[in-house]
């Protein structure tokens, strides 16, 4: 029996990870209803890529302005999808959209700490909380029992910089100390969802994407953009209620806390 499409939401579409997401979601073979692409500029210059891939594919892909650090535009951006999805709901939330701040603890700003935790913490918290209707709606609506990610499921992008295991391991070359504080923090919203939210059948889960060569990573990453959003899609493809509330990378091992 064919795959039912699916209706999926991105952040931090525009760019690196985000972009790559959308562009082998429009080449895969599991088919996606609404692809809903979103990013703080849809009309800046760092979309440019975005917009030329949803010129493409117009009855799929939608792009939204969505700023994770901005309450009532998160609000603004859950009204405009639910208008779109209706009683299907959204089967997919992927929380991708970060800010990565190098500094080490001698150097770190209040400002350095504020975004780390408003975008890498706070953003996805109220994003899952502003599209819980629709996740649930989605959950309600499926004819298959158990989680999937084809059923209702978040996935956020984490980081094993957020494992307080590789701390001693990493710290020396990448110590990036809001970033790791904030990516924890995001580790511990995730894990508490799963628990909470575990009756409605909705799964959740954190995938570390790997080291890649993106704006943010840099270029002495180990992969490239394609390779590791290729795992964490095949991940995210085989993900059970066994797995919700785990932290995996992009092959799908388990990642210490």
């Amino acid at each position: 029996m064919a795959a039912q499409p699916v209706n999926v939401l991105i952040t931090g579409a525009n760019r690196g990870l985000g972009l790559e997401m959308v562009k082998q979601m429009m080449e895969a073979h599991h088919p996606v209803k609404k692809l809903f692409a979103c990013c703080r500029d849809p009309d800046g210059p760092k979309a440019e890529a975005l917009r030329t891939l949803a010129e493409k594919h117009p009855n799929v892909i939608d792009i939204i302005r969505l700023d994770a650090t901005d309450l009532s535009n998160i609000k603004q951006c859950g009204q405009q999808v639910g208008s779109v999805v209706g009683t299907e709901g959204l089967n997919l939330l992927i929380n991708n959209a970060g800010f990565l701040d190098k500094s080490i603890l001698q150097e770190a700003t209040p400002e350095g700490m504020q975004n780390s935790f408003n975008t890498n913490v706070m953003g996805p918290m109220f994003i899952i909380k502003e599209f819980l209707p629709h996740l649930r709606a989605a959950a309600k609506a499926s004819k298959t029992p158990g989680m999937s990610s084809r059923k209702a499921a978040v996935v956020c992008i984490s980081s094993s910089l957020g494992s307080v295991d590789s701390v001693k391991a990493s710290y020396s070359y990448f110590p990036a100390i809001s970033y790791r504080i904030s990516k924890a923090g995001l580790n511990m919203l995730a894990a508490c969802a799963a628990e909470e939210l575990r009756t409605d059948e909705i799964l959740f889960s954190l995938l570390h994407p790997g080291w890649v060569r993106t704006d943010m990573g840099g270029e002495e990453g180990e992969i490239d953009a394609p390779e590791s959003v290729q795992g964490m899609l095949d991940v995210m493809a085989s993900l059970t209620e066994k797995q919700s509330g785990t932290f995996l990378d992009y092959k799908g091992k388990n990642i210490p806390w």
